[in-house]
């Protein structure tokens, strides 16, 4: 069965619900293209708390529950979260999708989007930029949604003056606005700037400063900046601020991430980090456990900065005394220990 996506409830205002500092940061997580099964690489708690948190923010209302009973979530130590344990929303729910999308979800269906950009090409746009100002400040739907689209940063900041403008017309902005001072204006309001929806799309905006992308990200978890790293659908000069700072992040980010990092990619992200040691917390993480693919112990005896204890470790698994070409690789690796690269037992 398909792994179940959480999507926050947009029509609840979290403001009213008692949710614990857990439930506020894996809600902060979620962005309604988030997989359940990915949650505890995104936010370190063990599969079994993020199925209870989840249950939690279902039953509080803050969740869509799943049009059925939610599948078991694609990992073999998380039990199915069953709508049976909590209480349905009483808002009008979504259903969800039958097939999980690997485009982003809009926020507003592709005809309505044509919709406002007409009205503001149309009818807004001819006007002066202090007309298109003054109006923006007190406009309503689909007015307001309609001036989202404008190209001119002041405007965007009467915008973010109007007391209706809600979640749904950042999302706007930030997907549609070209201009990094009016990304600046939006991101300085906080609500705006932690929403996942308003992230995922500003990632994707090619004029996203660096400068503002490293004040957003820089506490993110590893994991997460890695797959920015690897996510093609955002612009290179987003994807390259990305791979710097999780170079920065990973020489003095926590021991846990960097080996969480390093087992959740099999090695992959070992590529973006290549001359980067790990402390003694990290190789003791790493050294802790049985590795049987061979692919994560390939690509750590690639990695020129493997730790010693990791490398002697490695050699004394079973996958790799089973496999002669594994066993090659970490024997001429320059931290093999001394009677391995002379080929002893």
């Amino acid at each position: 069965m398909a792994d179940w996506t959480p999507k926050p409830n947009l029509a609840v205002d979290l403001k009213r619900l008692s949710l614990t500092a857990e439930e506020g940061f894996v809600l902060s997580r979620l962005d309604g293209h988030t997989s359940a099964s990915h949650l505890p690489a995104l936010t370190g708690f063990p599969p079994e708390r993020i199925q209870a948190i989840l249950a939690r923010l279902v039953a509080q209302g803050a969740l869509h529950p799943a049009a059925q009973a939610a599948p078991a979530l694609n990992s073999p130590e998380l039990p199915t979260l069953e709508l049976s344990d909590v209480q349905a929303s009483s808002e009008p729910q979504e259903p969800e999708n039958s097939e999980p999308s690997s485009e982003p979800i809009d926020d507003e269906p592709e005809e309505a989007l044509g919709n406002y950009r007409q009205l503001f090409e149309t009818r807004l746009h001819p006007l002066t930029e202090d007309e298109r100002k003054a109006r923006a400040r007190g406009a309503e739907d689909p007015e307001l949604s309609a001036f989202c689209f404008d190209p001119v940063p002041a405007v965007i900041k009467s915008v973010l003056e109007n007391p209706r403008t809600g979640l749904a017309h950042a999302r706007l902005i930030v997907r549609h606005h070209r201009n990094p001072m009016g990304l600046e204006a939006l991101c300085a309001r906080a609500a705006f700037a932690a929403d996942g929806g308003v992230r995922r799309w500003l990632v994707r905006n090619p004029q996203l400063p660096s400068s503002l992308f490293r004040r957003l990200w820089s506490g993110r978890r590893l994991m997460e900046l890695h797959k920015l790293t690897t996510d093609r659908d955002i612009p290179e000069n987003t994807r390259r601020t990305a791979r710097e700072l999780l170079r920065q992040r990973f020489s003095t980010g926590p021991s846990e991430e960097k080996a969480e990092l390093i087992l959740n990619t099999e090695g992959r992200s070992l590529v973006s980090l290549s001359g980067l040691p790990v402390d003694g917390k990290t190789a003791a993480l790493l050294c802790g456990r049985t590795y049987r693919s061979p692919l994560l112990i390939q690509n750590i005896a690639r990695w020129s900065a493997a730790p010693p204890a990791l490398i002697a470790h490695l050699l004394k698994q079973e996958a790799v005394r089973r496999q002669p070409q594994l066993r090659m690789l970490l024997q001429r690796h320059p931290n093999a220990p001394a009677d391995a690269r002379r080929g002893e037992p």
